[in-house]
């Protein structure tokens, strides 16, 4: 038995199921508030809810979607969640769950439900906001602005992922090697593959061991005495990056791959795309580079 769902907007009430949860309720959350109601024919007051619900989710003007899940047709999501007894209403945001309420609920309780969602979301969104202006303010040059403002949405939100790498990358453009660990020691353990957490430890990997300027002027004139000898431009690009001298660094491997794309196997290439990882997606030896390399690639 489908209620009756007329008068929704397309999309913002739909039946799920157990194949269709990742798509319906997890990527969808991360837009919006998403509501599933786990339901059945036989259940009574799950009639009695189900309308009610769909009255509020029309109400929202699309910042809510509601999913229905019949129990008697798909309890593997049910299971996991822990459903016990029907009806109940999971909230998720941004791809988890966090609220539940169980059994039918006046319209008003529901409201206040949806209304509680919908400020979490809002400040969620202005961590988002947060940090990607302490992204820019980094790009900027102004690593104590943005390392001031990455700790603060940490106040708020201890697990943001961003703002725990972004920190750490504020403390590693100062050269502070031990305090940058310290930060990303915050990442939990099955978010070490996020991407800003990789680049944070690939520039880590790269320059714990930093290169005296000395040392540096050294290589270089090694390096420029033979042009052709690219083993000494390789080492000298990896000095550079451990100095932190990225845009020379690049330059110094693009003399590499501008004659030979694939000199040492990709050698050359692979530590460009690791210094990309290591200066992070937004910056501007990333861009620029990568449509350098492009150029080479297919030209």
């Amino acid at each position: 038995m489908d209620f009756s769902t007329q008068g929704a907007a397309p999309d913002v009430i739909k039946e799920g199921t157990d194949q269709t949860f990742m798509q319906d309720v997890v990527e969808a959350s991360k837009d919006a508030v998403v509501l599933v109601d786990f339901w059945a024919p036989w259940c009574g007051p799950c009639k009695q809810l189900t309308p009610t619900i769909e009255r509020v989710v029309n109400g929202a003007g699309g910042k809510v979607k509601l999913v229905k899940i019949n129990m008697d047709e798909n309890q593997g999501v049910a299971t996991q969640l822990g459903v016990r007894s029907i009806p109940a209403v999971f909230g998720f945001v941004d791809g988890r769950p966090v609220d539940a309420f169980m059994g039918a609920q006046p319209e008003a309780q529901v409201q206040q439900f949806v209304d509680r969602l919908l400020s979490n979301t809002s400040g969620a969104q202005q961590l988002e906001e947060a940090a990607e202006q302490a992204a820019q303010m980094f790009q900027n040059g102004d690593v104590g602005g943005a390392a001031q403002l990455y700790s603060q949405i940490l106040q708020a939100d201890q697990s943001h992922i961003p703002a725990i790498a972004g920190l750490a990358r504020c403390y590693l453009a100062n050269e502070d090697y031990d305090r940058a660990r310290q930060v990303l020691e915050m990442v939990p353990e099955d978010e070490r593959s996020h991407p800003d957490v990789k680049g944070v430890q690939t520039a880590l990997d790269l320059m714990s061991t930093p290169t005296k300027s000395e040392e540096l002027a050294e290589l270089r004139g090694k390096a420029d005495a033979e042009p052709e000898n690219f083993q000494l431009r390789y080492e000298l690009a990896e000095a550079e990056i451990a100095a932190n001298r990225h845009e020379q660094a690049s330059d110094t491997i693009f003399m590499i791959l501008e004659k030979d794309l694939a000199w040492e196997d990709g050698k050359a290439k692979e530590l460009l795309l690791k210094l990309f990882e290591a200066a992070g997606p937004k910056a501007d030896v990333t861009k620029k580079g990568r449509r350098r390399l492009s150029a080479l690639v297919f030209s």
